[in-house]
């Protein structure tokens, strides 16, 4: 197994994961099989119980492992499906050693940091880069990790050690180490600075570990002489210096490295030109210039709750780019705070109610993604009430989808106390309900998560035409409240049709209302199975009636000419 291993320096948020994803994309372009580790030194065992506004969305995988956002770079840029053991923190590493301490595994030896948490790490990294994530048979050529944090942070002391010691027992043409750092321009001087790279290699130096490349973040590309001066001062040739300077979207990024060799020269340090094929990147250059071409664009009115952070619905975010991409179009998602529709933001804040009901009223389509917790809760059903009873294409994920069956509840049904027991427990209509497998001690790795089947009721639901006529869809989900069956009846008696159910037919999947041009709701994310030429059905869908070619599309659909 080769080894392609990506640190950061200097801060934080630098997309050391956008970089090691287009590394692999690069490397998959040469013929050559990848796979992907990404390595988040806390003490979580998962990022399942973390705040979005803490860290970003939680990723959520086919095995229902809840994992850093990150994963979902890798299994979009390199089209894998990837497990939870692809993912490895403090936490889990912690925990396999602990057990086995208990088990008497290491009976009669004091248990510690290294070598015991090292070789656990080490162990881990070799048995997890074999298994194929592909879809092919045997283990990939190449495994990318990407060790998150800054070099120098405390947490990541275990992890810097252990790979310290892969890197010794692998051997220098199995390994490859790349080093992403920020190049910072000072606005009084203008002039690019290398100090901070250089403080981040010495101290990874210190650490055992001398990088091959530096992967350069800059706002402009680096000029030839603060080239010359990190390659004296880093110890790293000037060719093997790449520049990833900002660009109007990340699927250049792949394109920028190829421009700079780097595939030729990662190939070299790892002795695998003998192997791999001349890069072929003509897809990803197809890509990423037909979205910059792209003139028109399509307002999409995003209703959440944690919209002060994109990288909290970062899934979302690329599905709908994703779906525009294949309309001819550009996404402009107008982010509105949930809290800032309801009546209470009115006197509180008028400036920021008034701003929230223009947008939301200028919008082509309306969608409500995931979320936990009653805060912005009424302002969602406000934005589902305005979607339905306008004709605005709505599309509302997980919680949208159970804001959808609460709102048409009160406005149609006429129960005024129709809630979630998330929200009233002691509600007496109960239209949303805990699952009755789910558990209310604890918090982590409780829910229903991972790939669930959903079959469609009927094949005569824009849905399934959507899904290419399927007679069921696998989509992953995240949840531990659904659509109460008991009330199922009702619902669709006044005309809320529950099209999608899963294989006992007593949990509601798909949510459509007849004769309305798209009111969607799904329990599962399709979000996170969206990718670059490959759409997430329902995002197509709500984009194509946002912009009038949905009716069209269901048509050849019925018509078997797609």
């Amino acid at each position: 197994m080769k080894y392609v291993l990506v640190t950061g320096g200097v801060v934080s948020g630098l997309g050391k994961g956008v970089t090691a994803s287009s590394i692999g994309v690069v490397l998959k372009a040469c013929g050559l099989r990848v796979t992907s580790i990404k390595i988040d030194p806390y003490l979580n065992t998962d990022a399942g119980t973390m705040s979005p506004f803490e860290h970003g969305e939680v990723f959520v995988l086919d095995d229902g492992g809840e994992v850093d956002l990150d994963l979902g770079n890798y299994e979009r840029f390199l089209d894998v499906t990837l497990t939870r053991d692809n993912n490895i923190t403090t936490g889990k590493i912690y925990q396999s050693v602990l057990e086995k301490e208990r088990k008497g595994d290491y009976l009669g030896k004091t248990v510690q940091v290294v070598p015991h948490i090292t070789d656990a790490i080490k162990d881990w990294i070799e048995s997890v880069s074999l298994t194929p994530v592909d879809g092919k048979e045997g283990p990939a050529d190449v495994c990318v990790i990407e060790l998150g944090g800054t070099v120098g942070d405390i947490e990541s002391m275990p992890f810097i050690e252990a790979l310290r010691q892969l890197y010794f027992t692998v051997g220098q043409d199995n390994f490859c180490l790349i080093h992403v750092s920020l190049i910072p321009v000072l606005g009084v001087v203008g002039e690019q600075k290398t100090k901070p790279t250089q403080h981040s290699v010495r101290e990874l130096r210190a650490l055992g570990l001398t990088p091959h490349f530096l992967a350069c973040r800059s706002a402009q590309p680096l000029l030839e002489n603060t080239k010359q001066k990190l390659s004296q001062f880093c110890h790293v040739p000037v060719a093997n210096i790449l520049n990833i300077h900002d660009v109007p979207n990340i699927w250049h990024i792949p394109l920028l490295l190829q421009n700079q060799n780097a595939h030729d020269a990662i190939l070299k340090q790892m002795d695998l030109m003998s192997v791999a094929k001349p890069v072929d990147l003509r897809e990803w250059t197809k890509r990423a210039e037909t979205f910059d071409n792209l003139t028109t664009s399509v307002r999409i009115a995003m209703v959440g709750k944690y919209v002060g952070l994109t990288d909290s619905y970062l899934s979302v975010v690329k599905a709908l780019l994703h779906a525009c991409v294949a309309c001819s179009l550009k996404p402009s998602i107008d982010w509105i705070a949930a809290s800032d529709l309801e009546d209470d933001s009115a006197q509180s804040t008028p400036e920021a109610y008034a701003t929230a009901w223009k947008t939301l009223k200028g919008a082509a389509c309306v969608l409500v993604p995931g979320g936990f917790g009653d805060r912005g809760i009424k302002g969602m059903i406000l934005a589902a009430k305005y979607a339905r009873e306008n004709n605005v294409p709505y599309l509302g994920i997980c919680l949208g989808m159970q804001i959808s069956v609460i709102e048409f509840a009160r406005s149609v049904l006429g129960l005024e106390k129709a809630n979630s027991e998330e929200f009233d427990s002691q509600t007496p209509d109960l239209v949303v309900i805990f699952m009755p497998e789910g558990s209310k001690t604890h918090m982590g790795s409780t829910m229903r998560l991972g790939s669930r089947k959903t079959l469609f009721r009927t094949p005569d639901c824009i849905m399934s035409k959507l899904y290419n006529n399927s007679k069921h869809v696998d989509e992953r989900h995240r949840h531990r409240y659904e659509v109460n069956p008991e009330v199922v009846g009702i619902l669709e008696e006044a005309g809320l049709t529950f099209v999608g159910r899963d294989e006992t037919g007593k949990r509601m999947e798909i949510l459509e209302l007849p004769g309305h041009p798209f009111y969607v709701g799904v329990q599962f994310h399709p979000e996170y199975k969206s990718r670059p030429g490959r759409p997430s059905a329902p995002f197509l869908g709500l984009i194509m009636a946002a912009t009038g070619q949905l009716e069209a599309y269901v048509r050849s659909q019925q018509n078997g000419s797609i």
